[in-house]
């Protein structure tokens, strides 16, 4: 590859979009349909092209419009599973950790830190409860074969140590602190981007903007979002992976989701953090909020495990409930308390999580979402419509290739086995290779070996190194790269999902003029 180009095959664009969606409602079937560009939708869309099956995938917004752009961007190594007996979803959780980490993507997801101050709200009993769930957590490692050079053991910290890499954290009484480790993917959007780019490479035809008004076994009514023109795409297997809206499409799915709330602060408020927090909330034993240093002037804050009643919005609305509870926690572990005032964002994702019974049988009351299992499960409708729901973003390629797997039995479809746990994404190298690129690290974090066309496209006008933001590192660059090659269709593809500077509303506004200037610009170019 040279360094002025994308990944053979994988560029996503408009005019691309435009051709294969003419292709895939010409009367020709597929042999698989997958609905939802989520990470489970782009990693089943990749999987079924990678064991050579014909592909369709369609999402009714963008690559990664729910769920999967509202992480808290950590790749779990299945810790809080263990304190829930779920032995199995703790394992698998520190497997695909180590599959992200080591072998399709180390230049998305590396180690993070995380410091839990052992402030005096913190008891000896739950400071060595905590300590035993850490070394817990290391032996899942262990079992997972992730090399110890690939995730540090986690050690005890004295109160000068802890105060440095937590400068901002409550010094008086401060015992010391406990250092963790976990996966982090250094943005969940621009992993699902990655994975829909490789199954474009492999053939799959991956199409936003594209409705399902009616699904079936053996294919889709659709809208094109963009024209309202309505058609239809034929299959052999459907899969459908619409996350917290699967049960739009599938009768008798119940989806009981959970809000999981984080708040954006300014990184300057907690000051220079090399580590992210645990901070314990009172009265639980096995719950923390998390500080999560972001590394473009942003940290988040999180999270929250709500239920949710009623409809599904498009985009969860943030209470202020959550707000002040986070704020509230936050606050019993800081020198100076955050306010409102200084919160700049907020945002909520919705776990998908499969009501089975929907009331714990003890009490005859409705379970907690907290205590409902992120097992994922595999359904088959009796028209033979394959649906994937629960699990988590760590999970995302076994989830995929259990849903693959389900489609392709049901449907007698001949298909190889998977073979994703060892499939590069767009992007991905040894790390040596990584550290020997010339681009600058941050854009190597979020683009790999990809970084140098990035930037040779930013060497080549300088108009487009500039940032698009003072004091954000984005450049017009990558929005440009977005257009051209990661399928980004309009300004909000652009500042909230290829980019984070949606989060911040203020940002946002700044920047809207830029966004829509670059894509008239890449538009009138293309004509």
């Amino acid at each position: 590859m040279s360094h002025t180009s994308a990944h053979p095959g994988s560029s996503l664009d408009a005019p691309r979009r435009g051709r294969e969606l003419a292709e895939a409602t010409d009367g020709r079937i597929a042999d698989v349909l997958v609905v939802g560009l989520g990470a489970t939708g782009a990693g089943a869309a990749l999987d079924a092209a990678a064991r050579g099956l014909e592909v369709v995938a369609v999402d009714a917004h963008d690559l990664a419009f729910g769920t999967s752009r509202w992480s808290s961007k950590l790749i779990h190594g299945g810790l809080r599973y263990l304190a829930s007996a779920q032995f199995d979803v703790a394992h698998e959780s520190a497997v695909e950790r180590g599959v992200l980490m080591t072998r399709t993507a180390p230049h998305l997801v590396a180690a993070q830190p995380f410091v839990l101050p052992l402030t005096p709200l913190v008891s000896r009993s739950q400071a060595s409860l905590a300590w035993a769930g850490f070394r817990a957590g290391d032996m899942l490692r262990m079992a997972a074969r992730t090399p110890r050079q690939v995730l540090p053991a986690p050690r005890r910290l004295s109160a000068t140590e802890a105060r440095h890499l937590a400068p901002s954290v409550r010094s008086a009484g401060l015992r010391g602190g406990l250092l963790s480790w976990d996966g982090k993917v250094t943005d969940d959007a621009r992993l699902v981007t990655a994975l829909a780019r490789t199954a474009a490479a492999r053939g799959a035809r991956v199409l936003t903007r594209v409705r399902v008004l009616e699904l079936t076994g053996t294919g889709a009514r659709i809208r094109d979002e963009l024209t309202g023109e309505e058609g239809e795409i034929r299959a052999r297997a459907v899969i459908n992976a619409a996350g917290v809206w699967a049960g739009d499409l599938v009768e008798g799915i119940r989806i009981r989701p959970s809000r999981g709330t984080h708040l954006v602060l300014r990184s300057e408020r907690l000051g220079a953090l090399p580590a992210g927090l645990h901070i314990p909330i009172p009265g639980e034993t096995n719950r923390f909020v998390l500080v999560l240093p972001q590394g473009d002037g942003r940290v988040y804050v999180g999270l929250t495990d709500e239920p949710v009643e009623g409809g599904i919005p498009d985009v969860p609305e943030v209470p202020e409930t959550d707000i002040g509870f986070l704020l509230d926690v936050l606050g019993s572990a800081l020198d100076t308390p955050v306010i409102r005032e200084e919160v700049v964002g907020a945002f909520a994702g919705l776990r998908p999580l499969l009501d089975m019974s929907g009331h714990d049988t003890r009490s005859g009351a409705p379970a907690r979402t907290s205590d409902i299992s992120r097992r994922h499960a595999v359904l088959t409708s009796p028209d033979g419509i394959t649906t994937i729901v629960g699990g988590k973003l760590t999970t995302y390629r076994r989830m995929a290739q259990d849903a693959v797997d389900a489609a392709i039995t049901a449907r007698g479809l001949p298909a190889a086995p998977s073979p994703t746990a060892v499939l590069p994404l767009v992007g991905a190298a040894a790390p040596e290779r990584l550290r020997a690129l010339s681009a600058p690290r941050r854009l190597v974090r979020r683009y790999g070996t990809e970084a140098e066309a990035v930037h040779a496209l930013a060497a080549e006008d300088s108009a487009l190194a500039e940032p698009v933001l003072p004091g954000h590192p984005v450049t017009r660059a990558e929005l440009l790269w977005a257009v051209r090659h990661e399928g980004a269709l309009d300004e909000s593809d652009l500042l909230d999902r290829r980019t984070r500077i949606g989060v911040v509303p203020k940002d946002r506004a700044e920047v809207l003029s830029v966004a829509r200037n670059l894509l008239a610009e890449a538009t009138a170019t293309r004509r």
